[in-house]
């Protein structure tokens, strides 16, 4: 999977990515993929993609072809928003959204972080959205990027260094996850 993590602090935020794609045991590093990034820039938001590699391909068309339906200024018009996309996700993009029988709504099998100037927000499979005061992180590098950011978000003063210590953790512990890293920042408004 991937180590994707987003911060906020001293009104900065970041979100950072590895690079690694893998196809069960198979790696593909990014000195082998023209593209290896797994963070999307669309318009004044960034997003953070875990998952199927096509994911990515996927959403980048869709941002382009559908850019009228992303409305990411807040909690409710992202989860708007993911509501009208996922049926064009289903009719255009063949997402087979059949996961367990026990969820209760149809999963996008989707989950990612989003970094706007307003804040940073996770968005869940099945559609929900929540927004974070202080970092979160994704993927199977998860758990080590949320402990190595927690034992020094006081001690940082940036955003940046933050989000890359949790993914330099991922990196190293968590098998489906391999540097290099990207990351953005950008400036919060309040």
């Amino acid at each position: 999977m991937s180590t994707v993590v987003i911060v906020r602090k001293n009104n900065t935020a970041c979100i950072a990515a590895d690079s690694l794609t893998s196809f069960g045991d198979t790696k593909q590093a990014a000195e082998f993929v023209v593209n290896s990034d797994k963070i999307i820039q669309f318009n004044d938001f960034y997003m953070g993609i875990v998952g199927s590699a096509a994911h990515n391909l996927v959403l980048k068309s869709l941002f382009k072809n559908h850019a009228d339906k992303i409305d990411f200024t807040d909690q409710l018009a992202i989860f708007n928003s993911l509501k009208q996309i996922h049926p064009i996700l289903k009719e255009e993009y063949f997402l087979n959204s059949k996961e367990e029988d026990e969820d209760p709504y149809e999963s996008s099998r989707v989950d990612s972080l989003l970094m706007t100037k307003k804040g940073i927000y996770g968005l869940y499979s099945l559609r929900e959205v929540d927004e974070y005061t202080q970092f979160w992180a994704v993927g199977s590098g998860a758990e080590y990027a949320l402990g190595a950011m927690f034992s020094v978000y006081d001690q940082l003063d940036s955003a940046e260094q933050i989000a890359r210590t949790g993914v330099k953790a991922g990196a190293k512990f968590d098998n489906a996850s391999d540097l290099p890293m990207t990351a953005f920042s950008i400036q919060l408004t309040n």
